[in-house]
């Protein structure tokens, strides 16, 4: 049986944590979500922290995803996510400082793969050269990787599709899901999860926040739903 992509609600607009985070959080802790996740900026290590507490005692999984593109600045990420006590590392270019940081610290790395860029992040690359790139990141111990499909210069359809088929590991599609035919796509392809940040505070999937995420969280459970 295909397992269900689980939604992972980021408190994110435009690449970048929203300044009232914990006011979102608090409006919708009691939604079916049970994946959450922030970007390293604009809040301060202290606010993250609390936050990233908070959500842990709500029995939530928690994401830092790190928008950076470079050894110093990954590591760095890394050990904000452990400080931040949190279950899953995702982004950064795959460093093997990062990577062996994370397994010394209990962190599940997610790291990106492809050539990525700018913020918010944009996606190149061979496919065949994405997905052996995949494969060599899993071999050497990340959990699985963080795809930026739909920030994809090339055909995200088939990108999506052959990664999740090919690689034998989780795999996260992040960024730009924004619609219903994206959530098909995604449901039909079913890789492990996928993040949704702006377009909750852009309503695209209804008006409140807490409706968006039980309205998205209940479309990938019913196949009979349509948009």
């Amino acid at each position: 049986m295909i397992s269900e992509p689980k939604l992972t609600v980021m408190l994110t607009y435009n690449d970048l944590t929203v300044m009232n985070a914990g006011e979102i959080f608090e409006m919708c802790r009691d939604t079916d979500a049970e994946f959450w996740g922030m970007k390293e900026e604009p809040l301060g290590k202290a606010e993250m922290k609390k936050l990233f507490a908070v959500m842990k005692e709500c029995g939530k999984k928690t994401f830092l995803e790190v928008v950076c593109y470079d050894e110093k600045e990954s590591l760095a990420g890394a050990k904000l996510a452990a400080e931040c006590g949190c279950d899953y590392l995702m982004g950064t270019v795959f460093c093997d400082s990062v990577n062996d940081y994370c397994k010394e610290h209990g962190l599940k790395y997610l790291p990106f793969v492809g050539k990525v860029s700018e913020r918010p992040s944009v996606l190149e690359g061979n496919i065949d050269e994405l997905i052996a790139e995949a494969r060599e990141y899993v071999s050497k111990g990340a959990y699985g990787v963080d795809l930026l499909a739909y920030r994809y210069t090339g055909d995200a359809s088939e990108l999506i599709e052959r990664l999740v088929n090919e690689l034998d590991a989780p795999v996260c599609v992040a960024g730009s899901v924004d619609d219903f035919v994206r959530l098909d796509e995604i449901k039909r392809i079913s890789p492990w999860a996928f993040t949704i940040g702006s377009a909750f505070f852009d309503k695209k999937f209804g008006e409140s926040i807490p409706e968006q995420i039980n309205a998205v969280c209940s479309y990938m459970k019913n196949t009979n739903l349509t948009a």
